[in-house]
């Protein structure tokens, strides 16, 4: 694994988030939604660092895309509670930081399947 890897540090951090934002939640008594963008949010980095550990280069494209789907779920869920104001918060600085994400898993995607 190389040393501040960016997806592996990125993603780490946001699964930090996404739990803050989970505990956050439940204390309101919110558990359906916040259990969807908690599996997503957090399989992100675990695909990630899955992927460092890949047996070949179809396996580590596998992992990402996976990563890559659940990226997208998560933003999902996020620009859900966004709009609906279920609870009272602003997700504009996780929405962006799971865009940011996905431009990135997106960027090793293309890069890895041009190989």
């Amino acid at each position: 694994m190389k040393e501040n890897n960016p997806v592996l540090e990125k993603s780490f951090q946001f699964s930090l988030e996404v739990i803050k934002l989970y505990v956050t939640h439940v204390e309101q008594k919110e558990y359906i939604l916040s259990k969807q963008f908690l599996r997503s949010g957090t399989s992100i980095g675990a695909m990630a660092e899955e992927a460092q550990g890949a047996h070949s280069k179809k396996d580590f494209i596998a992992k990402f895309e996976i990563g890559y789907k659940e990226a997208r779920e998560t933003l999902y869920w996020f620009r859900l509670l966004q709009v609906s104001q279920l609870i009272k918060n602003d997700y504009t600085n996780i929405i962006n930081q799971v865009r940011e994400l996905i431009k990135i898993i997106t960027s090793i995607l293309n890069s890895s399947k041009d190989l």
